[in-house]
């Protein structure tokens, strides 16, 4: 080897230890950085005209595990759905209540059925009355706060729908530039592992939103499909389309047209359903959550609220009512219309000709709600009747429920129940998914930077840079042993 290979070889291996050094910088001051990727230093032999030449770089590799990713990316999707359905059902279940907590629906209930049985006992006692206007006001009460919370949380639903659109719409968009600035970047020789980091980010991001697979097309390019067949990004990214409604009603429905579905490139895709694109993810759940969950749970309280209006609404109950008249329960000061039954548990109302601030009285309780004056103040028969109707088992009207006998505080138990199983099972399959995911990131983790091991290398990169110093030392001296031979 001549001294002038010598020295080029030398100054090669210089080269590429610092290069080395640089990228082992970057991974140990990223080791902590999410969605960082460990990058090492690709050598090979430098050749020139047959003749080594030294050490050359040939690029910089990222260190990742694409099977890994892609199962925790699936992970996310899983647990946002999840999360997101035990998070709605557990407010559906704090909306009842349960049995012993104060001011819970079941607890109202309960307290109504006291009421009527004190008051039939003595039934002349004004205060004995206004127990009861005053625990049937709360029941209605109860029932409406509890119907606002549920229209609230659809309300939500809806809005957090828009939102999530958005960031899937921005999030594809960057993906689709990344691309681009990759290819160019690419083919021009530059390190991109920094641009790669990015776009995982960005990718991981979508994820958590709609369940996808990443496909490679063609040197760092990548095509996302959703589990469903349908493309994000590939040549393109697609635009999702929809509309917030700024005010949602217990009636309003996708399928009527009152509410927004969602649009992929102008075309309406199915938001629920084995057919449809986002199927498995938080956008999914979200969509779940305004048509289905919350519809589900609006019409088993107004199931609850049309069975008590029509237990004190039943014939022949009070003598006093005239043919179609409300009973103590109201549809908003009105008689019940059994079509109309949705949302009825936020309209429950009570009658007002028992209520003094509405100007009623408190004896139409003991002598009918038709009553124009006071009657004997020891008739308690009314009373009975009402306490008979509230605890009596009685088949249910409304659709949706297990054929069969029921008391309103039967009824309202099943549905807390039902309530409680759908909640714990949510629960149960959020707390598999988050433990799954935990489980997928620590992987993931541990293949990431291992500072111990950058700092092995380290002291490798070192002693490689001395050496290769050491050579150019010594060529040094040998040129100038040389100089100094010819002087």
């Amino acid at each position: 080897m001549s001294i002038t290979s010598a020295l080029s070889s030398a100054l090669s291996g210089l080269s590429a230890t610092s290069r080395q050094a640089e990228v082992l910088s970057s991974n140990v001051a990223n080791a902590t950085t999410p969605g960082y990727a460990r990058r090492e230093v690709q050598l090979g032999a430098a050749v020139l005209a047959g003749t080594g030449q030294g050490v050359a770089v040939l690029g910089i590799s990222r260190d990742v595990d694409q099977f890994l990713i892609n199962e925790r990316r699936l992970s996310q999707a899983g647990d946002g759905e999840r999360s997101t359905t035990a998070t709605f059902l557990g407010r559906v279940e704090d909306a009842i209540g349960l049995p012993e907590e104060p001011g819970s629906i079941p607890a109202r209930i309960a307290a109504l059925e006291r009421a009527l049985i004190e008051a039939s006992g003595r039934p002349d006692v004004d205060a004995r009355l206004a127990a009861v206007a005053a625990s049937a006001q709360s029941l209605a009460a109860g029932l409406n706060t509890a119907s606002q919370d549920i229209k609230s949380a659809r309300a939500t639903a809806d809005r957090d729908i828009g939102t999530e659109v958005d960031r899937l719409n921005g999030a594809l968009g960057q993906i689709h530039e990344l691309n681009t600035e990759l290819r160019s970047f690419s083919a021009a020789g530059y390190d991109v592992s920094a641009l790669l980091d990015q776009r995982q980010k960005l990718i991981d991001g979508v994820a958590q939103i709609v369940p996808l697979r990443e496909m490679p097309r063609g040197p760092n390019q990548v095509a996302l499909y959703t589990l469903g067949g349908v493309a994000l990004v590939d040549g393109t990214a697609v635009v999702l389309g929809f509309t917030p409604t700024n005010t949602i009603t217990p009636d309003m429905t996708q399928a009527s047209g009152a509410l927004s579905g969602l649009t992929v490139n102008g075309r309406a895709v199915d938001t629920a359903g084995i057919g449809s694109p986002i199927l498995g993810g938080k956008l999914a759940a979200l969509f779940a959550i305004r048509d289905d969950l919350a519809v589900s749970a609006q019409g088993r309280l107004d199931a609850v609220a049309r069975d008590l209006v029509e237990r004190f609404s039943q014939s022949g109950l009070d003598p006093t009512l005239a043919p179609g008249a409300p009973g103590l329960f109201t549809d908003r000061g009105l008689p019940l219309v059994p079509t109309d039954e949705v949302g009825l548990a936020g309209r429950l109302r009570l009658n007002a000709a028992v209520d003094p601030a509405q100007g009623g009285a408190l004896f139409r309780l003991r002598d009918g709600l038709g009553a124009v004056t006071a009657g004997p103040p020891g008739n308690g028969s009314l009373l009975v009747g009402l306490g008979q109707a509230l605890s009596a088992a009685r088949p249910l009207a409304s659709p949706g429920f297990i054929a069969g006998s029921r008391s309103l505080a039967g009824l309202m138990a099943d549905v807390l129940s039902d309530t409680a199983t759908r909640r714990l099972g949510a629960d149960s399959q959020a707390s598999f998914t988050a433990a799954r995911l935990s489980a997928l990131s620590d992987l993931e983790r541990q293949d990431g930077v291992d500072t111990d091991q950058e700092m092995q290398m380290l002291l490798v990169i070192e002693k490689n840079y001395a050496a290769n110093a050491k050579v150019i030392q010594t060529v040094s001296d040998m040129i100038n042993t040389l100089i100094g031979l010819g002087s």
